[in-house]
């Protein structure tokens, strides 16, 4: 069995953390701990701006790879099988079709729990994860 957790590093991470390593513990299943980073500029459109921003972008993202890194080390010490993926793109997308790679069994996902205008303006990644995921998705919801 496959459970792939998405960790964004808000305050909610530690949360979907537990649940999915309790869910994959349980299951004797394999955790894939996955974060994913914004689309490269050149992507979608936008020029990738002066050396000092690029640079800034590389060392965000090499801290947030080392972050995830850590984490999937301490479930391995925890005895659990475990792996981390830095990925790229549109985040909802991106976890959805990496879930159905992966061939997940259940795919675990924070909410910031936002209403209203906020959820108007912003979207919501786990609504949309709910609605174009292949496999039964867990949500979890901030405190």
């Amino acid at each position: 069995m496959n459970i792939l957790a998405a960790l964004d590093f808000s305050e909610t991470t530690p949360e979907v953390l537990r649940h999915a390593q309790r869910l994959a513990s349980s299951l004797d299943s394999h955790l894939w701990l996955a974060h994913v980073e914004a689309p490269d500029p050149d992507f979608v459109g936008y020029e990738a701006g002066p050396q000092s921003v690029r640079d800034q972008v590389s060392r965000e993202i090499h801290s947030d790879h080392q972050k995830l890194q850590d984490l999937a080390d301490a479930c391995r010490e925890g005895g659990l099988e475990a792996t981390a993926l830095l990925l790229q793109g549109p985040t909802a997308q991106t976890l959805v079709d990496k879930a159905s790679q992966l061939e997940a069994d259940y795919l675990v996902v924070g909410s910031h729990g936002r209403s209203g205008l906020r959820k108007l303006l912003m979207g919501s990644v786990s609504e949309a994860i709910l609605r174009d995921a292949s496999c039964p998705v867990i949500v979890i919801k901030s405190r």
